[in-house]
């Protein structure tokens, strides 16, 4: 360690030497004070002066004194004089340091490089999830001085509010940016890599699906009782038949169906992939009525804003209203119970009822099977499965 020269209670009222403008004013092991006083005001910066390689390098100011205190100045010359020690020029490491960027930099340009295929919705949470609880705490420092013990902080913050999936979630998100950047040369290690074993384990509950005949029959004839919206009854009656993605079916538009054809199109929220529903007679004739009353929106299902689909909690509510629990059915557990019975029941392939439920589907070659694959085994099975569930009940 140098041999400090300046006091630390002298720097509030150090001025230049009688006689002159301006005064350096050496710390020692080429640490400086730049003093400049015109008598109106006064300018007092921190300077680093070097050689690199037996050559005097330009001085690197460090910053404005009281902004930058002795201190931090100190310690940032003592970590010049390391890079020097390591034969690396601190300018240089400088300027690549600010060329590489900070963690926030680097996350939005690997959340626009990566993401742009994806849903808004999908890449609306994650941005959103770094903003919330990522960026506050690292988001200004270069991103190849993260360290695993500083990233793990900011999960344990996640943890203690009792968010542990999420926990999980950002930890992932973290890594696939430190994966980018070292990609891209901005960073050479990722501390995101085994954190996930330091962090407390999810207990992950599977969504309620009623798999047996007996289950669906009972689940069946109670929502034909539903007395509530019209609206909402058409979505409960639809949500078997279909076995889409709640989200999917609540945003359903009327453009996207096309009643010749007997399809429903649209984009998979997960594969964000063209994905077909074919409409089986029972779905059709529900359509037609619901038409009648909603055909003036853009959405099947409209909320009570009929620029807007109906809520996010509509079906669940009327579930629980009707008396079922979430132990019992979920707008969700609909595919799993058609994944099972399709199979079980009805014996369909495997790779047909996936490929339904708007799974990636490969071929023995590995391809992805188009959206059109199967079409018509699928159309059969469709009205197949609907002709099943009203047999049920």
């Amino acid at each position: 360690m140098p041999k400090n020269l300046i006091s630390p209670a002298s720097l509030k009222n150090i001025r230049p030497r009688e006689g002159r403008k301006l005064t350096k004013f050496h710390d020692g092991e080429g640490l400086y004070l730049w003093v400049y006083d015109d008598s109106k005001k006064q300018y007092k910066r921190w300077f680093f002066r070097y050689r690199f390689n037996g050559i005097n390098k330009p001085e690197i100011m460090l910053g404005s004194y009281p902004v930058m205190s002795i201190s931090e100045a100190r310690a940032t010359a003592e970590n010049y004089r390391e890079l020097l020690k390591n034969k690396i020029d601190p300018a240089q490491h400088k300027k690549i340091k600010k060329l590489v960027g900070n963690f926030e930099t680097v996350a939005r340009e690997w959340w626009a490089v990566k993401m742009a295929d994806k849903s808004e919705s999908h890449k609306k949470r994650v941005l959103m999830s770094l903003v919330n609880d990522v960026f506050p705490f690292i988001g200004q420092k270069a991103i190849g001085e993260i360290t695993a013990p500083e990233l793990l902080s900011i999960l344990r913050r996640i943890e203690d509010r009792g968010a542990l999936e999420v926990a999980h979630r950002v930890n992932g998100r973290c890594s696939m940016v430190f994966d980018y950047a070292i990609a891209t040369g901005k960073c050479v290690n990722n501390p995101a890599l085994h954190l996930s074993k330091a962090l407390k384990i999810v207990v992950r509950k599977h969504m309620a699906a009623p798999t047996t005949p007996e289950d669906v029959a009972a689940i069946l004839k109670v929502v034909d009782g539903y007395n509530g919206s019209f609206v909402v009854r058409c979505a409960l009656k639809l949500a078997p038949m279909f076995f889409v993605r709640p989200g999917e079916l609540r945003n359903a538009e009327w453009k996207d169906f096309d009643f010749v054809k007997k399809e429903w199109s649209f984009v998979a929220t997960k594969t964000n992939q063209q994905h077909i529903v074919p409409l089986c007679k029972q779905a059709i004739k529900i359509l037609a009525e619901l038409k009648q009353v909603t055909g003036d929106s853009i959405y099947v299902f409209p909320g009570v804003n009929r620029g807007r689909a109906m809520s996010n909690n509509a079906i669940l509510a009327a579930y629980r209203r009707m008396g079922l629990t979430s132990e019992e059915v979920t707008g969700h557990g609909w595919r799993a119970t058609a994944r099972t019975l399709l199979d079980e029941v009805l014996g369909y392939p495997p790779h047909i009822i996936e490929q339904q439920l708007a799974h990636v589907v490969r071929d023995p070659l590995g391809r992805a099977y188009n959206r059109t694959k199967h079409l018509e085994q699928r159309k059969e099975m469709m009205q197949a499965w609907a002709d099943y569930l009203e047999k049920l009940f």
